[in-house]
């Protein structure tokens, strides 16, 4: 098992419109993120639903928490241990099923040329709300064994 911290939440209120900083957040069971516009119930962007990031990475682009669109920002859990199905739980209520890699967009650009290519495989791991709750900055997260 590896154990991890939260320090960043943030709701994506509008496609272009900046992240909102918040410093805890109602994950709905099977929906997402409450207040979040990818809070979905059905169809196929349910597996889209959250976006986690690590600061590790974040820090080694040289970007700021937040940058690549992140709703929640995590220092030292190894993204590149997680695959489709792992499970995470964060705090003592909600568990996330990650969902794949998040496939960098051309927005990366407008952070800087080239960007969208330099995170290939690195922007973070999307996740579907398996089990709702409150999550908040400083909570544990950890990847949970099957």
């Amino acid at each position: 098992m590896t154990e991890a911290t939260v320090v960043g939440l943030r709701l994506c209120v509008g496609s272009r419109d900046p992240m909102k900083i918040v410093d805890d957040a109602t994950v709905i069971t099977g929906e997402g993120i409450e207040g979040d516009r990818h809070r979905r119930a059905d169809g196929r962007r349910t597996q889209r639903q959250i976006l986690l990031m690590d600061r590790e990475t974040i820090s080694k682009f040289d970007l700021r928490d937040g940058d690549v669109r992140e709703n929640i920002t995590v220092e030292g859990l190894d993204f590149s241990a997680l695959k489709d199905g792992d499970k995470v739980a964060i705090g003592s209520e909600v568990i996330l099923r990650i969902t794949g890699d998040c496939e960098p967009c051309s927005r990366m650009d407008e952070l800087r040329d080239g960007l969208k290519d330099e995170l290939d495989g690195q922007r973070g791991m999307l996740a579907f709300a398996e089990k709702g709750g409150i999550i908040s900055n400083g909570d544990s997260i950890a990847t949970v064994t099957p």
